[in-house]
């Protein structure tokens, strides 16, 4: 059912904006995206589709702690390691969102252990509601997110369908 709301989302989108008066993109011309990449030390993301890049992004944010594994809710940090994107938002706080599915049995059992929450709602999204769409938040500042420019999630938005496996890096 997400999917095909998310489905729906993109095509009022495409029909609404008129993509500039350029030439239209046709549904055929995107690519199937099966891979989303991120490199934390590089703050790029590619996008895949069978094995090759189609996509890059750079430049990108993460929580005010990016440097190591989200274990605990509040800590700041952005998840590494295997998960996939769970569906998308389209009511987000920060534009569109892209839900990863953050935690998985390893990281629940960690923190578990610990006597603490692992978190969750671990999101690829866009700026803040109300931020003009050109301009972008400095420095980290999400709370464990990976934040883009609203241009940029709104082009993942339409290629990644739910499912998608990602790779969070170091």
């Amino acid at each position: 059912m997400a999917g095909i709301m998310r489905s729906l989302l993109v095509l009022v989108w495409v029909f609404s904006i008129g993509l500039g008066g350029g030439p239209s993109i046709r549904a055929e011309t995107l690519p199937t995206v099966d891979f989303v990449l991120v490199d934390k030390s590089e703050r790029s993301l590619w996008v895949y589709s069978q094995g090759k890049v189609v996509h890059r992004m750079t430049g990108l944010r993460f929580g005010d702690a990016p440097q190591g594994h989200k274990r605990f809710e509040g800590d700041e940090r952005t998840p590494e390691g295997r998960y996939t994107i769970d569906y998308g938002n389209p009511q987000s706080r920060y534009f569109l969102s892209l839900r990863i599915s953050y935690p998985n049995a390893v990281d629940r059992a960690f923190a578990k252990a610990q006597g603490r929450s692992p978190g969750g709602d671990i999101f690829i999204h866009g700026q803040p509601n109300g931020l003009p769409d050109d301009q972008r938040v400095a420095g980290d500042w999400t709370d464990g997110c990976i934040a883009l420019s609203n241009a940029e999630i709104e082009l993942l938005w339409q290629i990644v369908p739910d499912g998608t496996p990602i790779e969070i890096r170091p």
